[in-house]
């Protein structure tokens, strides 16, 4: 059941945030940086809450349940994770933070909007992963990260004149370019539980076009929820280990799908989009022609 208005609050501004969980007043309004080694409580604010905002958080020691997303998530040591304005997020009423300690970096959207980070952002696909595919950061990365965090920390502590944007915004997108680093950096160190995923996603795409029946075009949101794992995680995993992203490897196997039928059956072409999906037989063509650089029908009379 979906959480109606009433459910949530709806935390649309910095103040808003840090007001919210009882963290100290924010010194810029469109960014904080929360030192919580040195939070002594947090509000009991269990119910969820929606952020308009972006948050990048290093949680060390937090005992208890975080809910993001439906499901549970536990932070340790080297672990940092991303929202993005329009995430929920909700914590468990025996989260303990006695003893918590980290940062958590929240900034307001409209802080970007005039620089070309605005942009970018919607490209950092770890701002959309689900929250177990935080991103696991070594003890020189952690390192590398704190460093960072300390420039923006003096920068944000500065009285606000003419500059203090322009900074904050290019001190942001070094920290965001480093994060992208190490997620790709992620998939390559943690070869064989990626390798295990690509195996059983292969076994589903396999299996799906060999039903003999038709069914809808398989999309990357059907095989992503069948992993239990985001779409953009998916994808960024198959590039990192084949080349080819969720959806490269979809037009693939349909292709071979696809040229299989028409050597191997009296189908129409018609019939023959029909058999793999399509709605539209003529955008089966186009995507055929696209690919292989003949029509159906062309390929079928080259083949004979």
């Amino acid at each position: 059941m979906k959480n109606s208005a009433k459910d949530f609050q709806v935390l649309a501004t910095v103040a808003d945030f840090t007001r919210h969980f009882g963290f100290p007043p924010p010194a810029h309004p469109l960014l904080t940086l929360i030192d919580l080694s040195k939070i002594s409580h947090i509000q009991q604010t269990t119910g969820p809450a929606l952020r308009q905002l972006y948050i990048v958080s290093l949680k060390k020691n937090l005992k208890g349940r975080l809910e993001y997303g439906h499901r549970p998530y536990d932070f340790s040591e080297g672990v940092l994770a991303f929202y993005a304005p329009g995430q929920l997020c909700e914590g468990s009423p025996e989260m303990d933070i006695s003893e918590l300690s980290g940062w958590m970096l929240v900034f307001h959207p409209d802080l970007l909007h005039k620089y070309p980070l605005g942009k970018k952002m919607a490209g950092y696909n770890f701002f959309s992963y689900q929250v177990h595919e935080a991103l696991h950061l070594s003890g020189q990365e952690e390192s590398q990260l704190e460093g960072l965090i300390e420039g923006l920390r003096r920068e944000h502590e500065q009285p606000i004149d003419a500059f203090s944007q322009e900074v904050l915004v290019s001190q942001l997108e070094v920290l965001m370019n480093y994060a992208n680093r190490f997620y790709h950096r992620q998939f390559l160190t943690r070869r064989p539980a990626e390798h295990d995923l690509l195996s059983h996603f292969e076994e589903l795409l396999t299996a799906y076009f060999a039903q003999a029946e038709s069914q809808p075009l398989p999309t990357v949101q059907h095989f992503a929820d069948a992993l239990h794992v985001s779409p953009a995680y998916l994808s960024d995993m198959l590039r990192s280990l084949t080349g080819q992203n969720t959806q490269q490897h979809i037009h693939q196997h349909l292709l071979e799908r696809a040229k299989q039928l028409l050597l191997t059956t009296n189908l129409s072409i018609n019939e023959t989009a029909f058999r793999l999906g399509f709605e539209y037989p003529q955008y089966f063509t186009r995507l055929f022609k696209s690919k292989t650089g003949l029509t159906p029908a062309a390929f079928r009379v080259a083949a004979n």
